[in-house]
């Protein structure tokens, strides 16, 4: 009776040896496969993440050359407020267009000068501001240089912007303030608030980024011969809204050396 006692033990010593040594390959096969299928995933998560990569470049080029496109295609245009809505039709609107600058402005405009004109927003109690589209960009130079001649109307012209630069513009307006303030002469050009200090006699660029906040500064430096221009380097601070990490696509660099408008 006892050796069977003994040779049960034994095989039960037998039994939990070998479900050990199973669970322990079991635990090396796990183990194997975890790592091949973690392989696997960092593999395509790997080639997943350069394609994510490739094609947010791909936008982001895209973004920037429908930013230059749209301010080129607005360079021509003018918004002008005040004037009553009573024309019955696209020529006569012309009309009343051709009459009106050749009533407050020095200029010579005909129907011909004029690419595209329409009003914009809901019709309302008061007229619509109408935007108006030059055949060229000179004529349209000429009448913003004139608008002063708008001041004691009820009539006045402002630049055709996009509504996200209107939208930088307006907070900019904050740090003008401040800057004007301070006894600087500041000014607002398209989406960059420009400060002259008169004191240290240097321009500074302040670049709208998340908010007025977070302006950072461009100098310009005194100029240099051409010795010292050669060994020098001008630091650039670019702040992280879309606009200025915007690189000018090469294609449209013969576009953005006109005078900006």
């Amino acid at each position: 009776m006892e050796d069977i006692m003994n040779a049960l033990r034994h095989i039960q010593k037998e039994l939990d040896e070998q479900k050990i040594a199973i669970q322990r390959s079991g635990e090396k096969v796990t183990e194997q496969v975890t790592q091949n299928i973690n392989s696997i995933m960092e593999e395509k998560f790997t080639i997943l993440e350069k394609k994510y990569d490739n094609l947010q470049t791909k936008v982001e080029n895209q973004e920037k050359r429908l930013y230059f496109l749209e301010k080129q295609a607005r360079r021509r245009n003018f918004v002008l407020f005040g004037l009553d809505e009573k024309e019955t039709s696209y020529s006569n609107l012309e009309i009343t267009l051709v009459e009106f600058t050749k009533k407050y402005f020095e200029l010579n405009i005909e129907r011909r000068d004029i690419q595209e004109i329409k009003r914009i927003g809901k019709k309302g109690e008061r007229p619509r501001p109408i935007v108006v589209t030059l055949s060229n960009l000179g004529l349209k130079i000429e009448i913003c240089k004139q608008k002063n001649a708008l001041k004691d109307t009820t009539y006045y012209i402002k630049e055709d912007y996009p509504r996200d630069i209107l939208n930088k513009r307006k907070e900019l307006q904050k740090q003008l303030k401040i800057e004007r303030e301070k006894g600087n002469t500041a000014i607002i050009k398209y989406d960059k608030l420009i400060v002259l200090d008169k004191d240290k006699n240097i321009t500074n660029k302040r670049n709208l980024s998340i908010s007025p906040e977070n302006i950072h500064n461009l100098v310009n430096k005194p100029k240099k011969n051409k010795e010292q221009l050669s060994d020098s380097k001008i630091k650039v601070i670019r702040s992280n809204s879309v606009t200025e990490k915007a690189i000018k696509p090469s294609m449209l660099n013969f576009l953005t050396t006109n005078k900006n408008t």
